[in-house]
């Protein structure tokens, strides 16, 4: 016995009419036709009498549409609660703080536009826990640099990840060829945290030169490692998508590309995850 038989022995018993049945239901009368008789011989019954014009409910049919008619009135009602459901979210998503903060931040804006009542979270944590949390289904979405092809996760790429030096004003770097990462590990430096791909990407390369660099600070947001830059306090190495307009005239900005990858940032996902409609 199927949802759609039911439907369609309602809707005739209700216009006592094959054809007006067809018509509400927006399907063939053969079709209504055919789910009538599969649903009399599950039920061993007839439930119409045939005879007459109009179609009429027989004593059986009609005890049976007493019976069925609550029952469809509770299936689309829980339809109607899944469907808002879908639409309400919740939607997580995952994400590292640059990424949050200076790109992010745009779509989110469009997002509540489209979806205001939607509930979304945001988590801002390191590249691999975004990467755990998506395999986890913690989280709807991922936003991060590029996953390897291993991680068994989707990935979509949205826009370019290009790293730069960031440096004060008059800097020494500032005029002469960077040619290895080396001559940045002279200064000191102020650094995101340890874990945070970047660094892990710069520190590793030095590793394999036999030298470690001299990290002065440690923090959390690129804007924080900005201000203690223009104060002097070291240089640093982040996304390019971390600068502002003003931050150009007031730092010194150098481009990575030719030593550090320039990779590819966007969504992932974990394949065969049932998501929301704002989700997608």
């Amino acid at each position: 016995m199927e949802i759609r038989e039911l439907k369609s022995f309602a809707a005739a018993a209700k216009h006592n009419s094959i054809s007006k049945a067809a018509e509400q239901l927006e399907i063939g009368q053969p079709t209504v036709t055919t789910h009538i008789k599969k649903l009399e011989v599950e039920l061993s019954v007839q439930l119409f009498d045939r005879v007459t014009r109009p179609i009429r409910l027989t004593l059986n049919g009609q005890k049976i549409f007493e019976l069925v008619g609550p029952l469809l009135e509770g299936f689309e009602n829980l339809t109607d609660k899944s469907l808002l459901g879908e639409e309400n979210g919740p939607v997580v998503i995952a994400s590292t703080p640059d990424i949050i903060q200076h790109t992010l931040s745009v779509v989110v804006q469009r997002f509540r536009t489209e979806y205001p009542n939607v509930h979304l979270k945001i988590l801002s944590t390191n590249r691999k826990d975004v990467i755990d949390l998506v395999k986890s289904a913690d989280v709807d979405i991922g936003v991060i640099q590029r996953v390897e092809s291993a991680s068994n996760l989707h990935f979509e790429a949205l826009f370019p990840y290009e790293r730069v030096l960031i440096t004060p004003k008059l800097h020494p770097l500032l005029n002469v060829p960077l040619t290895s990462l080396l001559q940045i590990a002279e200064y000191p430096l102020i650094l995101m945290r340890k874990g945070t791909y970047t660094r892990a990407i710069f520190e590793e390369q030095i590793r394999r030169k036999g030298l470690t660099a001299e990290v002065v600070m440690e923090l959390d947001s690129m804007d924080m490692i900005k201000k203690y830059v223009k104060l002097g306090f070291g240089i640093s190495i982040g996304p390019k998508l971390a600068l502002e307009p003003d931050d150009f005239d007031q730092l010194g900005v150098v481009s990575l590309a030719n030593l550090l990858p320039i990779d590819q940032a966007g969504i992932v996902t974990l394949p065969g995850r049932s998501t929301s409609k704002p989700s997608k």
